[in-house]
């Protein structure tokens, strides 16, 4: 036999690749397992919770680990009693059955279904390595200022996709350690105050104002308001975001229609 090799039809380099192919399996599964941490497991989409399936995938869930996070508070994941239970506000549209289209009940913006959904986040501010919430009105940080020669939408009038005001632009709510505009505060009425996603507005010096086409001015009076004047919660932020997510295809009675 010649050198390396152990009986006349195997050798020591075989023997390695083969070792090689069961370790890079076993890699395979051990990542696929550490990606379903969060968001597993998954559930079928029945409108009733008691009628949904879970799906855990063919290579299973990891087992749960325990993190110790920032605040001293502890998370586990994957953990199944987080899952979302709640039912939907919706009913079907066609079929009952999965992959049919379903219509939102009651008010579409606030049913959180279709493009309005949100996640049951924790009802706390998001915090820095600072200790503050994350997301802060600048009235709160002077070392924050809009630059002069960029138009200041405060004291501007916020236009709704129909053209009609929804309220007037009272402050900037900004993400310190990242340097970006996150939300802009404005009065709606009511003695109300809500904030508008930063990506959705467009603030228009030329005109002196402040537009956002997902929902119409009437429509602002309803964005989900904040427990605290002057702080946003993670599970805020997401209904907030749904809202105006909803009003991309809802807010307006044509934009569910299709195009043809």
């Amino acid at each position: 036999m010649e050198v390396g090799a152990i009986t006349g039809y195997i050798d020591v380099a075989q023997v390695t690749l083969y070792v090689f192919w069961i370790f890079f399996f076993g890699l395979i599964i051990y990542l696929v397992q550490e990606n379903k941490r969060e968001g597993y497991p998954l559930h079928t989409d029945s409108l009733d919770p008691a009628g949904r399936r879970e799906i855990a995938g063919l290579t299973g869930l990891p087992k749960p680990k325990t993190f110790t996070m920032l605040d001293g508070s502890t998370f586990q994941a994957p953990n199944p009693a987080n899952a979302d239970m709640r039912t939907l506000n919706a009913t079907h549209g066609g079929r009952e059955s999965t992959g049919f289209p379903i219509d939102p009940t009651g008010d579409p913006l606030l049913a959180g279904v279709g493009p309005g959904s949100w996640t049951e986040r924790a009802d706390v501010p998001d915090m820095g390595l600072d200790g503050r919430p994350k997301i802060i009105p600048m009235r709160l940080d002077e070392a924050f200022h809009v630059d002069e020669d960029d138009a200041d939408p405060r004291g501007m009038p916020v236009i709704g996709a129909d053209g009609e005001t929804g309220g007037t632009i009272t402050d900037i709510w900004i993400d310190p350690g990242e340097h970006l505009i996150r939300f802009l505060e404005a009065d709606v009425g009511g003695g109300k105050t809500a904030l508008i996603p930063m990506n959705l507005a467009k603030v228009e010096g030329g005109r002196g104002c402040v537009t956002v086409r997902a929902i119409t001015g009437a429509q602002f009076a309803n964005i989900p308001a904040l427990a605290k004047p002057d702080q946003v919660t993670r599970l805020e932020e997401e209904k907030i975001y749904g809202y105006f997510g909803a009003g991309t295809l809802y807010a307006i009675p044509g934009r569910a229609d299709p195009i043809i």
